[in-house]
């Protein structure tokens, strides 16, 4: 029993609280340092390595990450144009007066282009018909 109360143990096996000053609370006191020393260079270890590594994954996710980049498209002078009459339109319903908007100019074939075009629908309904005949 005497070895136990020396070791800072009662008989039930819980501690009790050494003299101050005495050997055991220093062994205890030196041994706890030492084993939160020991543990804090290891969660500092942990760290470095962590942040190397998240280094690493950083770098690589920005080489193939081309797509957040890239440009986006932007709009046009007049498709802000366009935008801008229709809020000015919407505006103007909301306070009860009139604004037209402007519409949209269309694209236009040259005549060269609608010559060629029209052959090759001319070129398709022949053999349309011709296929048709055959029946």
């Amino acid at each position: 029993m005497k070895q136990l109360w020396q070791m800072g143990l009662q008989a039930g096996g819980q501690c009790r609280r050494p003299a101050r000053g005495s050997f055991t609370s220093r062994f205890r006191y030196n041994s706890l340092m030492a084993n939160l020393s020991s543990v804090l260079n290891q969660l500092e270890q942990e760290r470095t390595r962590l942040a190397s590594q998240l280094d690493r994954l950083n770098n690589t996710i920005s080489a193939l990450n081309v797509k957040g980049s890239a440009r986006r498209g932007r709009i046009s002078a007049a498709g802000r144009a366009r935008i801008a009459a229709a809020q000015r339109a919407r505006w103007a319903k909301v306070k009860g007066k009139v604004v037209s908007i402007i519409a949209r100019k269309g694209h236009t074939m040259s005549p060269a282009t609608r010559r060629k075009v029209a052959a090759a629908q001319k070129v398709r309904w022949a053999k349309w018909r011709k296929a048709q005949k055959k029946r």
